[in-house]
Parts: C-alpha cells; sequence; structure tokens
C-alpha cells in the first residue's frame, strides 16, 4: 500500500550543548588513571598520538559498557510538532530525561495541532475526519461546560466573583483541562527536552521498538544530526538501531502467533478492572515491616541502640516535618540528605487504571517506575476510557462526550480493518483512552509525589489514585501514613508560612487542617 509523506512538521533544535562532547567523554576517561592530574578536553585531541589514544580509549570504553563518561555532555533540544503518544511512550518512558512542555491543561489546543502518521490516501481521508471530529467536541464541551464550571468556581471563590475579568482564565483553564479528554493521542506539542549524550546514544539504539517507531526515528534522526553538527566526532559514538526482530516485545508477539487478539484483550481487561474493584490504584506488595524497618535503619545511621531511640521516637523524627523539616522543602533537598535517605528501603507496588493524559503527567514522577502497556495488547476495538469529573455536570457534555468516544474507537478500528498499521491508527486513540499498569517506587520517591499530588490542585485523576495509595498504606503501616499529606499540611507542621504554597491557584479549602481520610474534591 503507498503511503503519504508524514511527519513533516517536526521540528528538533539544538539549543544548548556541552562543547566537545566526544572528546570530554575520553577526557574524563583518561583522568580516572591520570597521575598528573586533570585530564582537559583540549589536550584530547593535541596531536596524531594523541588521536589515536582518544579513539582507542572512546572505542573500549563503549563496548566495554564503561559509559559514565557519556554522561557529562548534556543536549538542550527544541521539539515542535511531535505527538503525545511519542512523549508518553518514548520520550518519558524512562528516568533519564528533563522536559518541560507546553500544558493541555492550560493552554487551549489549536486545530492544527496533529500530527499525520503514514496512511494511504483512503486512510488519511478518515483519519483526518476523525481528527476534525475531536476537535469539534474538544470545542463544543469548552462551550457546554463553561456556565457549571464557572459557577462551582466561584461558588468556592465568593469573593472573586467581582473581579471575573481577572479570575475567569482560571476557569478557562478548568475546561481546557476537561475537554482534552477527548482530543486524540496523536494531538502535537512543544517542549524543551534534555538528555545526556549516553540517553541520546541510546534513543537511537531502541527507536525502533513498538508503539511509534517512524516518528521515533525521525526525532531522533533529527537530534542526532543537530548534534553531529556541533561536533562531528560523536558520529564516531552511534550504533546501529536494535533491529525490531530483536527485541523481547517482537518475540512475544511472534511466539503468540496472533493470540494477542480481542478475546485476549477482553479477558485481560476483565481480569484485571475486577481486581481492581472501585479502586482506582490497588497496593498490592509492600515493604513487610516497614516501619521497624526504618525505625532500625535511623539508629544504624546515628548509632543508637533501641533503647536509647524506641521505634515510636525514630519515626517521628524522619516522618514527622516538625521534627524533619526537610519534608515540606520545595526544592525536594531531602533527597541529598542522609538520614531522609533512610525511605529508601522501604518499596510499594500498586495496580493502576488511569487514562493516558492522566499518566502523561504521572509518568514524570520519574523514580515512581511503571510496566506501561503495549497498547495493541490492550487494544479491544470497544470503547474503553475514563470519564473525568466536570464532563458528568452537564447531560449535554456527557452526551457529546461518549458519542465522541464511541466514533474515535470506531475510527481506530475501521483503519486497521482497512490494512492500516495500528501503529498509525493508534494516533486517533483519545486522551482519556483507559492505561492499566504496575506502578512501584520506595518512600523516598512516593513521598515526594504523594506531597504533590494530594494537593487539591493535583490532577483530578492523579489525586484519586494518590489519596488510595495514602489510604492503604495507612492501612498496613498506619505511623508512616500519619504525615503523608498535601504540601499546606506539611508546611504547618514544618512552620512554615503561608501553608499553601500555590499563592493564586490556593483551591480555597483549608486543607491542612483535614485528615488523608477526609480529602475528598471533584473538579477544581
Amino acid at each position: 500500500m503507498e503511503t503519504l509523506s508524514t511527519f513533516n512538521n517536526i521540528k528538533v533544535e539544538l539549543v544548548g550543548t556541552v562543547q566537545n562532547p566526544y572528546e570530554l567523554s575520553v577526557a574524563s576517561a583518561r583522568t580516572c588513571y591520570s597521575g598528573k592530574g586533570v585530564i582537559y578536553p583540549q589536550d584530547i585531541s593535541k596531536d596524531d598520538k594523541a588521536i589515536a589514544l582518544r579513539d582507542k580509549i572512546a572505542s573500549s570504553t563503549l563496548e566495554a559498557g564503561h559509559l559514565t563518561t557519556r554522561q557529562h555532555a548534556h543536549f538542550v533540544f527544541a521539539l515542535s510538532g511531535v505527538s503525545r503518544q511519542f512523549i508518553w511512550s518514548f520520550l518519558h518512558s524512562h528516568p533519564f530525561y528533563n522536559s518541560e512542555q507546553v500544558s493541555q491543561r492550560y493552554v487551549r489546543v489549536k486545530p492544527s495541532s496533529f500530527v499525520i502518521p503514514p496512511l494511504s490516501e483512503k486512510g488519511q481521508r478518515l483519519y483526518e475526519t476523525a481528527i476534525q471530529n475531536q476537535m469539534a467536541t474538544y470545542e463544543k464541551l469548552i462551550e457546554v461546560l463553561r456556565p457549571p464550571i464557572r459557577s462551582d468556581y466561584y461558588e468556592r471563590f465568593k469573593s472573586r466573583k467581582k473581579y471575573s475579568d481577572k479570575w475567569d482564565p482560571q476557569v478557562e483553564k478548568r475546561l481546557y483541562e476537561v475537554a482534552r479528554y477527548a482530543l486524540g493521542v496523536g494531538t502535537t506539542a512543544y517542549l524543551y527536552h534534555t538528555v545526556s549524550a549516553l540517553t541520546l546514544l541510546r534513543y537511537w539504539r531502541l527507536c525502533q521498538e513498538f508503539e511509534t517507531p517512524e516518528e521515533q526515528k525521525v526525532v531522533v534522526h533529527k537530534m542526532l544530526e543537530a548534534v553531529k553538527a556541533t561536533d562531528p566526532l560523536f558520529e564516531k559514538e552511534i550504533q546501529d538501531p536494535v533491529p525490531l526482530e530483536q527485541t523481547l516485545e517482537f518475540s512475544l508477539m511472534r511466539d503468540q502467533q496472533g493470540k494477542f487478539s480481542v478475546e485476549s484483550a477482553s479477558e485481560f481487561i476483565q481480569e484485571f478492572d475486577q481486581d481492581l474493584g472501585k479502586r482506582t490504584s490497588k497496593l498490592v506488595q509492600f515493604t513487610q515491616g516497614a516501619e521497624k524497618v526504618l525505625a532500625d535503619a535511623l539508629r544504624t545511621a546515628i548509632g543508637k541502640t533501641e533503647k536509647e531511640l524506641g521505634n515510636a521516637k525514630a519515626l517521628e523524627l524522619l516522618l514527622d516535618p516538625k521534627m524533619n523539616p526537610l519534608l515540606a522543602d520545595a526544592l525536594n533537598a531531602g533527597t541529598f540528605d542522609r538520614l531522609s535517605q533512610i525511605f529508601h528501603h522501604v518499596h510499594f507496588t500498586f495496580k493502576k487504571k488511569i487514562s493516558h493524559t492522566a499518566d502523561s503527567q504521572d509518568q514524570r514522577h520519574r523514580m515512581v517506575m511503571s510496566s506501561r502497556p503495549l497498547m495493541a495488547t490492550h487494544f479491544t476495538g470497544k470503547p474503553d476510557f475514563i470519564t473525568p469529573y466536570g464532563i458528568t455536570q452537564s447531560e449535554e457534555a456527557l452526551e457529546s462526550y461518549n458519542q465522541s468516544m464511541v466514533d474515535s474507537f470506531a475510527a481506530v478500528s475501521q483503519l486497521i480493518e482497512m490494512g492500516e498499521s495500528a501503529e498509525s491508527a493508534f494516533y486517533l486513540l483519545p486522551n482519556s483512552t483507559s492505561i492499566r499498569m504496575v506502578s512501584s517506587g520506595d518512600l523516598q520517591a512516593y513521598q515526594h509525589k504523594w506531597k504533590m499530588r494530594s494537593c487539591y490542585n493535583a490532577q483530578e485523576e492523579i489525586f484519586r489514585a494518590t489519596i488510595d495509595e495514602i489510604q492503604q498504606v495507612k492501612e498496613v503501616a498506619p505511623i508512616l501514613a500519619e504525615h503523608l499529606r498535601a504540601p499546606c499540611y506539611l508546611r504547618l507542621r514544618a512552620g512554615i508560612t503561608p501553608y499553601c504554597p500555590e499563592g493564586d491557584r490556593y483551591c480555597g479549602l483549608p486543607v491542612w487542617k483535614y485528615s488523608i481520610d477526609d480529602y475528598d474534591r471533584k473538579s477544581l
């Protein structure tokens, strides 16, 4: 089938870099064995003998897997025209990056903000019609939901109604957040994305994995070309991509010989959802005796016996922001504090289900790792989506939303039936698409995440999952969970004012007074 050219609007710019990344990696490697002090990049290529040694060291360390030398150089890319699906499935599917991207929660999406993947002429017509329908639903939801959401906002903030010109933009942002659920994951974004030389090399090695391989290859190729333009020597570091046929994902798909069917996906979803029950996130594994583990670790760190420092006091010192103010620190400096690092010894694992758009935010908590699905193995052809609370505030909005879900999933199925690749068709899956996963992390990572995401301004689904998680931790480790609450509560305990750090974004409620069992919010 002949396909049309695609991804023409993707733009990759290198806007910041550490100079001479290739020579820097060799200089750092040589410094490890230098008896004469630091070896500098300018010394690496000073003559033919130095150049020969340079390339030998670079090649041998790369082949041997001595890779930390490639982490000194970093590249800052400005990307535009890339899909939300690509960002979710590739750029943000690991912890070794930093990104700042345009928010669909706070910025209205334009009608032209969609990728066109490889499709036949007939397939592209169907695809573009589906996009227009999604965009029409998005715009309709914004208009239909404005009265009830505006009313809800000014009911909460009565004093602001007199100054509605100032505060109406806050209402608009709430509308964008809810309406975006109807848009496809092929919606584009622009962002800053920073990675080390090592991560960039890994990107190219794995650019042919499942989900969005064509878009991945286009973007990563442009990244490499931008780096090589500033340092031609970087070409020496680049290895060929791993063929798709050599990946575990491919072998599983091949060995199943088509058993990843609609029936199999349906059975999996039924089993997963039945186990999850009414929860958004379910605790399935945790460190046994977590509180004793933390107390023992603190005593070990400071050389105290249990008689000198009992469990209750040890846990108070570690977990109460009144005793350990770093728990409320805006910079999360406890990550570097020797005693706060004791939290790393306690782990939790959850099964959870949230929408694609919520998970795109949730995955930014990179130290909580999740096994996100190959979407092809979860696709049944039937609408499988999350409905945010705001949509339910209008019968007209809910009806339009539900019909849009039916139409979007039907368009995906139709494209696949026409012979288009699932990879291309899945760009039409709505942001609301259900993502089922298993997530794990230690208390250090979760304490930060739960602090930020139990705030009443947090994204609705992530907030709901966070409260689920803290309440379940409270059941198995009540002392540990006592101070797992929103930033305003932690700041109150630590003696930091104002209690709410959000300024104009203050939710309007005294959440610092609430116990975790009282945390209950609808749309904010």
